[in-house]
């Protein structure tokens, strides 16, 4: 791993350009640019505000609807554009993977750290509603960077392991929107964990984004730690994901030219 991690270190120059590059291919051409950061997640939370807020009320304690699905928004597309995008790297790619010798992992890599760029812009609009709806900033804000490397760590996890397996199986591309699509509802999003019957509330727990996306809330809206046993168990998980996923991308590796 620190071999891995070493020479990744020492190609960051190409890593930098790759993100660079990514960003601008991902809004060529575009009419709103980056604006389409912001426009995904703000089109997402006003649907769900009108349809779990106004037709089908759902019961948030006591935070404005909107702010309490943007905040766990947020993190969720930065979570499924990391996927979406990274997991086809490498056969998108695919002129340079068999052309050039690098570490391939800056390919999902870059993905990922794109639609982190993307989250930040994302971020500016969160940051105004919580001014407009007055929440209340306390300390448990700083739990804000231990969740995200969790989810960075977990998001590379899926994304290193996603991506080796498309170089041999092309329906994994098919495969990630379904997964993501199903993911998304069983992560507390549009409703909150305290909906979840008690005696599946445990299990529920064990999905990775649902402890990732309820720390976020609690630590942001709620002003609470998050659940402690949820995230330490999230983030073994993760390491775990990224360490096994990291080896079997490496060893794959000396073959994605020859199958690419």
């Amino acid at each position: 791993m620190l071999a891995y991690l070493e020479e990744l270190v020492n190609h960051r120059e190409l890593l930098r350009s790759w993100v660079s590059r990514e960003i601008k291919v991902r809004y060529k051409q575009a009419v709103l640019g980056i604006g389409w950061a912001v426009l995904q997640p703000l089109a997402m939370m006003l649907i769900f505000t009108v349809v779990f807020s106004y037709f089908n009320k759902i019961p948030t304690e006591g935070i404005p609807y909107p702010i309490f699905s943007y905040s766990a928004l947020l993190p969720w597309v930065f979570f499924s554009n990391s996927i979406s995008f990274g997991t086809t790297s490498l056969v998108r790619n695919m002129n340079l993977v068999t052309k050039i010798y690098f570490p391939r992992e800056i390919l999902p890599f870059a993905s990922l750290i794109a639609s982190f760029i993307d989250f930040l812009v994302a971020s500016v609009i969160f940051v105004f509603l919580m001014i407009y709806y007055k929440i209340a900033l306390s300390t448990s804000l700083f739990w804000i960077p231990v969740i995200l490397i969790v989810q960075v760590i977990f998001s590379l996890g899926i994304l290193l392991l996603g991506s080796a397996l498309n170089v041999f199986y092309r329906d994994i591309r098919f495969i990630i929107p379904l997964v993501l699509q199903i993911w998304l509802f069983l992560s507390p999003i549009i409703y909150p964990v305290s909906l979840v019957p008690n005696r599946y509330k445990t299990l529920y727990m064990l999905n990775p984004m649902a402890s990732i996306i309820d720390s976020y809330r609690r630590s942001i809206l709620f002003g609470k730690s998050p659940q402690l046993n949820f995230l330490l168990i999230t983030t073994i998980v993760a390491i775990i994901l990224f360490i096994l996923s990291y080896r079997f991308f490496k060893i794959k590796e000396k073959v994605f030219a020859d199958i690419i």
